[in-house]
């Protein structure tokens, strides 16, 4: 097809196909380059009447106020979070794990483990431990004792076999029980078990359950900086007196404690990490009775590596559209300014030059034949006033030639004009050779 019949439909054969390849441009940068992200997400937590699961509702509603579902998962504790987050594929979005499992956590023999990342570090759990009557300060008490750690597998138990290992108490002289929680404390309560071991944030309905009960002693632990030195995912905090309360502890005790790591598997949505962090913020911003207020959530010392995308929230917040609008806009207007405004800039380019440059191309052919002409003129004012009629002829015959191909150029309306004065200034130049003739 000829530049002349492309500029004449050039809103059909032009136009039309540059905006319909803006538009699938678009769509492909969009939905290949540039996902749209789920807006269902899925937890891990712990038992039901743990502290992860408390986290794990909050999250849940100040994720619903921004357009995402948070579908929360029990479990058997931090173990199990860890091995949904590393299974492959992951049977989970994000988990709660207490801090010193970091890749120790095996997901299982020949189970590729996948990576996981830490969005924050979001609460501290402490090492809580009780009996009755009378407190416990040493680990090495256990040993020939009922102590209610959990079911097997649990954080709970895993991290009291771990710290008996080091007090050289093997773990068959323990007499395991599967409870904890509410349950613990009330099979404490009627001597079914010596003692109850847990690793939870004081906000758990057990530890609570656990302190307010009179006749239950929380360990006043010796020590606790040696075993803090040994386990670096450890610290050694003071709980004050009435820090939970009145009389809730009734004095001063060192506590073991450890960071609760809020995780998310490595190929979760970008944005998702965004918004999750976001909400543990919102969540974990208060104070307790192991931190002050802003201290938490926080990505120091965690077991696993930080995302950036919890990096660049918690230094700069979120970006101007997720501040403002819900989640599922905010990527949609994300992708708009992006993807959109650039493809439309580049295609009202195009839709502007294209076309000059076919105007430009057929001007340039009209132009072509007056050069023509000038160079016809120019041969005729430097002949000697002998101009043969053989010569003569031979110029007339090029200027049929000429006028032949410029009718057959279909030059829209709009350049018309430069046919007709290409036409006057070929009749100029006709008479011209008439005048020679005449000679």
């Amino acid at each position: 097809m000829n530049t002349a019949a492309l500029y004449k439909h050039r809103w059909t054969l032009v136009r039309m196909p540059l905006a319909l390849f803006a538009i699938a441009l678009t769509s492909a940068v969009w939905w290949l380059g540039f996902p749209m992200p789920p807006t269902r997400l899925s937890i891990s937590t712990g038992l039901a009447d743990g502290a992860y699961q408390l986290h794990a509702l909050r999250y849940a509603e100040a994720l619903a106020r921004r357009g995402i579902q948070l579908d929360i998962q029990l479990s058997a504790g931090s173990p199990q979070n860890l091995e949904r987050l590393q299974a492959s594929p992951a049977t989970a979005d994000l988990a709660l794990v207490q801090g010193g499992f970091g890749w120790s956590s095996a997901v299982g023999p020949g189970i590729p483990k996948a990576p996981v990342q830490t969005l924050a570090n979001v609460d501290i759990e402490a090492l809580w431990l009780f009996s009755k009557d009378v407190p416990l300060t040493t680990l090495a008490e256990l040993d020939g004792l009922r102590v209610a750690a959990g079911p097997e597998g649990s954080g709970h138990r895993n991290q009291l076999r771990r710290l008996l290992a080091q007090e050289r108490v093997p773990p068959e002289d323990i007499r395991w029980s599967d409870l904890s929680g509410l349950p613990a404390r009330d099979a404490l309560l009627r001597h079914e078990v010596d003692a109850v071991f847990m690793v939870s944030a004081p906000s758990s309905p057990g530890v609570e359950g656990l302190l307010a009960a009179p006749s239950l002693r929380l360990a006043m632990l010796q020590g606790t900086g040696a075993i803090a030195e040994r386990n670096k995912y450890l610290e050694s905090r003071l709980l004050p007196q009435d820090g939970m309360g009145t009389n809730l502890p009734s004095v001063d005790t060192s506590m073991l404690t450890t960071s609760t790591h809020l995780l998310a598997r490595e190929g979760l949505h970008p944005a998702l990490k965004r918004a999750v962090t976001a909400v543990a913020l919102e969540v974990h911003g208060e104070g307790g009775p192991f931190h002050r207020a802003g201290e938490y959530p926080t990505l120091r010392a965690s077991d696993f590596p930080s995302a950036p995308e919890s990096r660049s929230v918690m230094l700069r917040g979120l970006n101007l559209f997720e501040r403002h609008l819900p989640f599922w806009w905010a990527q949609v207007a994300e992708r708009l300014l992006l993807i959109g405004l650039p493809v439309l800039l580049l295609t009202a380019l195009l839709l502007l030059l294209v076309p000059a440059w076919l105007r430009w191309r057929l001007e340039g052919h009209v132009t072509r034949w007056y050069g023509e002409l000038r160079f016809i003129e120019d041969e005729l004012a430097n002949q000697s006033l002998d101009v043969g009629g053989m010569e003569l002829s031979h110029i007339h015959n090029r200027l049929r030639r000429m006028e032949a191909a410029i009718a057959a150029m279909q030059l829209p309306e709009e350049l018309a004009q430069h046919w007709f004065t290409l036409r006057q200034h070929i009749e100029f130049v006709r008479s011209r050779i008439l005048e020679y003739r005449g000679r």
